[in-house]
């Protein structure tokens, strides 16, 4: 520019390079920010997902024992069927 003073050129480009400097420091803050945030979600997602999968192996073991139990009074149910049909043929019922 003319008529200004190398002094006021330099001002002019400290103060440039100072805004600069200024916007990506703004830039990494929000960036450390955001990626924070996303550790701090990724986190509580971990952890829903540890106490789904817990839950999930609750209900599997729980569907086993339904599974078994659930075969043993049809197998019961069965030889209580067989037993009343002998004993009605005994007796001629």
């Amino acid at each position: 520019m003319q008529g200004s003073s190398p002094i006021e050129t330099a001002l002019r480009r400290l103060n440039a390079a100072l805004d600069t400097l200024e916007a990506a420091v703004d830039g990494r803050v929000s960036s450390n920010e955001r990626q924070q945030q996303l550790e701090g979600e990724l986190h509580r997602v971990n952890l829903d997902r540890s106490r789904l999968a817990q839950s999930l192996d609750a209900a599997e073991a729980r569907s086993d024992r339904l599974e078994d139990a659930n075969q043993d009074v049809s197998r019961r149910l069965v030889t209580a069927m067989e037993t009343i049909r002998s004993v009605l043929d005994r007796h001629g019922i």
